[in-house]
């Protein structure tokens, strides 16, 4: 079962697409942070997810948002899938342990070996403020990522 809104999210530490330690504790105090959990680099769906996320990176910018994709990938398969797409937001390997990660999250589909397709929006206290999760095989849309990031700014404003 997936983490609900308003409770405190898991602290990690993954490696980016370049090598580099990313933890979530880093962002607490700078920023708020959408952690977009997705199946696999290459894929279809996915490629089209990523590639709307960049082509729409400004309003998260605007909004005090990084975007931090995160898969089962190894570093080195996001950093050529990166490129490829032309990513210029950090993508983490949930490598191994095999989906820890996202297990923390409650978002690993173990029958498939991969994360589902979740987004977990976290305030600058590392509180999930907003979230959602498609049904495998469905694309997140960017309404539903405008929405969440609007839930994001009516809880900060209170």
């Amino acid at each position: 079962m997936a983490l609900e809104n308003a409770t405190q999210a898991p602290d990690f530490e993954l490696r980016n697409q370049f090598g580099q330690s990313v933890t979530l504790s880093g962002f607490r105090g700078t920023g708020a942070v959408a952690l977009v959990f997705f199946p696999l680099a290459f894929s279809g769906i996915c490629t089209g997810e990523l590639c709307a996320l960049q082509d729409n990176l400004a309003e998260f910018e605007e909004a005090g948002v990084t975007v931090v994709g995160i898969s089962v990938d190894s570093k080195h398969t996001l950093r050529a899938w990166a490129e490829e797409q032309g990513y210029s937001f950090d993508l983490l390997a949930d490598f191994w342990p095999h989906g820890a990660v996202a297990k923390e999250y409650g978002v690993f589909l173990e029958d498939r070996g991969v994360a589902n397709r979740a987004t977990f929006l976290i305030d600058t206290d590392g509180v999930i403020r907003a979230s959602f999760i498609t049904a495998p095989g469905e694309a997140r849309q960017m309404d539903a990522y405008r929405q969440a990031v609007a839930e994001l700014r009516e809880v900060a404003a209170v």
